[in-house]
């Protein structure tokens, strides 16, 4: 089995569009926790696409797994 790269794809709406604060962190939608960059990249985008007539709502990609070990570089296929 190769080795697990987590990704968290979650979104909210911005209070500016030049800083990643959110207007109500009691409202973000965690789209969900995917084994790998690709899967994440997929859920991204598909979450991004529902909102996109909401200028300030943002979607992002969160590498867990550097969080989880930090001495570990980013892999071949994780962007």
């Amino acid at each position: 089995m190769p080795h697990q790269l987590l990704h968290l794809v979650f979104g909210g709406e911005l209070e500016n569009l030049e800083k990643a604060d959110f207007r109500d962190t009691s409202r973000l939608d965690i789209v969900g926790i995917f084994p790998d960059y690709a899967s994440a990249y997929r859920a991204w985008k598909s979450a991004s696409q529902r909102t996109v007539d909401n200028a300030h709502m943002r979607y992002f990609i969160v590498h867990l797994h550097r969080l989880l070990d930090p001495t570990h570089g980013p892999a071949e296929h994780d962007e």
